[in-house]
């Protein structure tokens, strides 16, 4: 038998799927994951390595499971950075840049040797980080944007696209076996195959283009819920707009917006301001009107003024978005943003933010008020702490970052369910509900087999 590996995973759901790809690599050769330190032979961290904070944290992770357990790899977006994990721990075994499996596997071998029996390999089973019902699908790896705040290239490098088929295959392996959501992710989903040239591949006995809407298509036609994060707002994405509207995609677009000053977004090397963000949104908002839309903004950039502030506190109150997240900008060892001028006080970050928060938090209270009595989908992630009460997501919620649904029901739901519920009462960013039935849920993936391609690593 393989050893046993500890497993930390940090970062966001990109990491995760990474995670995912390591680990479903070590369970295909032998090696069992172990919930503790003591128990396992090795620890793998993936890190994260963005901004800071997350580098402090991604270093502690570190630090603790060579306290716990001495022998760790270091894998991930700050193990780009190897001699940053080196001079604060020089005792790990290996350090591994993002996305680099065969590297990380190769240091697992040296510290536990692989399972030498020929039938393990024969099984090539498939780890999933997340509950059965929901899944990250990443399209894309790195970016070819150059935000002056974002050092992701230099981690993670420029786009490098799927096929359409790869993608494919594997959202039809999920949704066969019980995914009934699929969460679309890369660093800049709009710009899905452009690398490529939008090239096909050979799906189910067709050709797709390797182009977002194309992709979008097909995907939304397997059955599962289909949500698409970090979307940019280029012309082609008003072509999803329609499939929401029809109830093909799901009615909800992640979009990084950052700012609303034009002098500021500038500055931060990204498109538009206040006025195209906003005419951008009526567009979208005309076709599919329940359309939800999440984003993030930074504040207290370089040279950010009052007045720029201001600007983008009268544009969330004109754009009434239905998600949003706020941060204070914090420099990033090696972003070019690190040589501005104009740097914004702390303490004047950290009010504005707040200025920022409660005048959104307003917003999100009208809007999820406007929701009571309405009749909503959602999909069951666990139990409450009530008898018969369970948590969830509506259509307008993504996993771990947006509101809740507090349903309660009969008592027969199941994690994973999809549930019909009214609203009884609204918070600021969650619903309380009452079940008033269930959705029957059936897959509707093309009948392939492995001559298809359909079983792939």
């Amino acid at each position: 038998m393989a050893g046993k590996v500890g497993f930390v995973s940090l970062g966001c759901p990109k990491a995760l799927v990474d995670s995912e790809q390591i680990l479903s690599r070590l369970r295909a050769e032998g090696y069992e994951t172990s919930p503790t330190y003591d128990g396992a032979d090795v620890v793998v961290v993936n890190t994260c390595g963005f901004i800071t904070p997350a580098v402090e944290e991604s270093l502690s992770a570190i630090g603790e499971a060579l306290a716990e357990n001495g022998k760790v790899i270091v894998t991930g977006c700050l193990g780009a950075k190897p001699e940053v994990v080196k001079a604060a721990h020089p005792q790990v075994l290996e350090v591994t840049g993002p996305g680099e499996v065969d590297k990380v596997l190769s240091a697992v071998h040296q510290v536990a040797p692989p399972d030498a029996n020929p039938f393990t390999a024969l099984v090539p089973p498939v780890v999933k980080l997340t509950p059965r019902h929901y899944a990250y699908l990443k399209i894309a790896e790195g970016c070819n944007h150059k935000c002056s705040f974002c050092i992701i290239p230099k981690l993670r490098g420029l786009q490098a696209s799927r096929d359409a088929a790869d993608v494919l295959f594997e959202a039809t392996r999920l949704v066969s076996t019980g995914t009934k959501e699929l969460l679309v992710i890369a660093q800049d989903s709009s710009a899905y195959g452009v690398d490529l040239r939008h090239r096909e591949s050979d799906y189910a006995g067709k050709k797709v283009r390797a182009h977002l809407v194309d992709l979008v298509r097909e995907l939304s036609g397997l059955g599962a819920w289909v949500r698409l994060h970090y979307v940019y707002p280029y012309p082609h994405v008003r072509d999803l707009i329609p499939l929401m509207a029809e109830g093909k995609l799901l009615p909800y677009l992640d979009v990084p917006l950052q700012h609303a000053s034009p002098r500021v977004l500038r500055a931060m090397r990204r498109p538009g301001g206040a006025e195209s963000h906003l005419k951008t949104i009526q567009e979208w908002r005309s076709i599919a009107p329940d359309l939800a839309i999440r984003s993030s903004f930074i504040v207290g950039f370089p040279g950010e003024s009052e007045e720029d502030f201001q600007l983008l506190l009268d544009f969330i109150a004109e754009a009434r978005l239905d998600r949003v997240g706020c941060f204070t900008y914090s420099e990033v060892e090696g972003a070019d943003a690190n040589a501005l001028g104009g740097h914004v006080p702390e303490e004047v970050k950290e009010e504005r933010r707040a200025r920022f928060m409660e005048l959104q938090s307003r917003v999100s209270l009208e809007k999820n008020r406007s929701r009571v009595g309405q009749v909503l989908e959602v999909i069951v992630d666990e139990y409450g702490e009530l008898p018969g009460q369970v948590v969830g997501r509506s259509k307008y919620d993504a996993p771990g970052i947006d509101g809740l649904v507090y349903a309660d029901t009969d008592g027969t739901v199941k994690i994973g369910d999809i549930i019909r519920v009214r609203v009884t009462s609204a918070e600021t960013y969650d619903l309380h509900a009452e079940m008033v039935g269930a959705v029957a849920w059936k897959p509707n993936v093309p009948q392939m087999g492995v001559s298809d391609g359909l079983i792939r690593l």
